[in-house]
């Protein structure tokens, strides 16, 4: 069994867990409230900085130049297209940019950020790709479930829309791929490294969509 193909089974129970918090079940019944929406997206969209930056990372550290390229073009595509959207939502919202500017990462997305930020400096090039893959690849699998479940009028429709099209869709195999390819070629412990960094990471999507719905405060 390749190696995404392994970790992806042994997350199934976190990701049955994902589909069904009320954040994405009220998101496809398009009964989720609009603040709680609103918060998420502010959240992703601080959240959409360091993954771009991480994405960007691994674009110069890539051992070979396609990979260099499909990381770097992530990297813009994250900034272009995924910001837009976050734009054209905040334009519904009535907020400013001062407003957006102004919003601070909950402490569940900053945990994240950093998190995928320090795997990309400090780990290996295998061990910072695989903890980025569940923002990839989680998403196409909420997407698509969201899309299947979602009425025509959903007002989240743009956002669903996104993450269950064709292309998100191709750029998810194209890292599954490359994902598979370093770990063919590591070593056990590497290996090791990389399921612990996809786990952790499937964890902290569970935690973002979950804090997202609590709009989730600083404690203190």
């Amino acid at each position: 069994m390749a190696f995404c193909d392994d970790v992806w089974l042994e997350a199934e129970g976190l990701r049955a867990a994902i589909r069904a918090l009320p954040f994405n079940v009220e998101l496809a019944r398009g009964t989720l409230p609009r603040e709680t929406f609103k918060f998420y997206m502010l959240q992703d969209s601080l959240y959409l900085e360091g993954y771009s930056r991480t994405l960007a990372l691994l674009a110069a550290k890539a051992p070979e130049v396609p990979m260099m390229l499909e990381f770097a073009q992530a990297a813009q595509e994250a900034l272009v297209v995924e910001r837009a959207l976050h734009e054209s939502v905040f334009r519904s919202y009535g907020l400013d940019q001062a407003e957006v500017d102004a919003a601070e990462p909950s402490p569940t997305c900053l945990g994240y950020v950093n998190f995928l930020v320090a795997a990309a400096h400090q780990g290996s090039f295998g061990e910072a790709v695989a903890a980025l893959l569940p923002c990839f690849w989680v998403y196409e699998e909420v997407g698509h479930w969201v899309h299947g479940r979602a009425a025509a009028d959903n007002p989240y429709r743009a956002w669903i829309d996104t993450y269950a099209s064709e292309e998100f869709s191709a750029a998810v195999r194209r890292v599954i791929a490359i994902t598979d390819r370093l770990a063919a070629r590591a070593s056990a412990t590497e290996v090791a490294a990389m399921a612990r960094a996809f786990r952790r990471s499937v964890q902290f999507e569970w935690m973002f969509w979950e804090s997202a719905y609590r709009r989730e405060p600083w404690p203190v």
